[in-house]
């Protein structure tokens, strides 16, 4: 085979390998994540179809992509539904010692411009990387805080000694539950060991997130 034809091989299977990763996320219900993988799978193939010559190959790839296509349309649709009619659900399980869960991985996609305020409620916050320590939770809160404020974000803080719901909420209109808040990573080992810094690589402890959108969720 051929150099060039040995690269389209390979680009091939690599786009074909993330539209498998598509269609896994969204037999897990992993829909955003799974519309992600497709959009980028299709692109992938797209690319490989301006550079094949063979007409045959070329009717393949294009029966291939017309297919993923349609199934990432009535993907994106459904998803729409779902948002209108305030009844988007997906659900994730993070298996004990997962790791690929950081904030930022859970958050993002959700973090859209549109967001200005965000509301968080968790009657367990006393770990560093949950934002503050257990000794100094107030002073903590307060350096945050002030902290926030240089950069133009305002953090109100309320406590009380009866609250035990967790939720993140979003004037997006995305709701996400945690079932063990945000307290479900692990204590890394060192300050050196894998998992100090970069929080996709620091291992969970088992639990479920829950994550809901409704357009017209407000504070209560």
């Amino acid at each position: 085979m051929a150099r060039s034809g040995l690269q389209q091989e390979t680009r091939r299977t690599a786009a074909l390998t993330v539209l498998k990763r598509a269609l896994d996320l969204e037999s897990e219900s992993r829909n955003p994540q799974a519309l992600v993988c497709y959009q980028e799978g299709i692109d992938m193939l797209l690319q490989v179809l301006k550079g094949t010559t063979d007409e045959t190959k070329k009717h393949n790839l294009r029966k291939i992509i017309s297919d993923y296509m349609d199934r990432a349309e009535h993907l994106k649709k459904r998803l729409e539904q779902e948002k209108e009619a305030g009844k988007y659900h997906k659900q994730i399980k993070i298996e004990e010692n997962a790791t690929g869960f950081s904030y930022e991985s859970l958050f993002q996609e959700y973090l859209s411009e549109t967001v200005t305020e965000v509301w968080i409620e968790d009657p367990y916050i006393r770990h560093t990387h949950q934002g503050t320590g257990k000794r100094q939770q107030s002073s903590g809160l307060e350096e945050i805080k002030q902290s926030l404020r240089n950069h133009g974000v305002c953090l109100e803080l309320e406590y009380s000694s009866s609250i035990h719901d967790r939720e993140i909420r979003f004037n997006n209109g995305w709701i996400i539950k945690i079932g063990r808040g945000l307290d479900y990573f692990k204590k890394p080992q060192s300050r050196f060991s894998l998992g100090y810094c970069d929080f996709d690589l620091r291992p969970c402890h088992e639990t479920t997130v829950d994550i809901f959108h409704n357009k017209h969720t407000k504070k209560i």
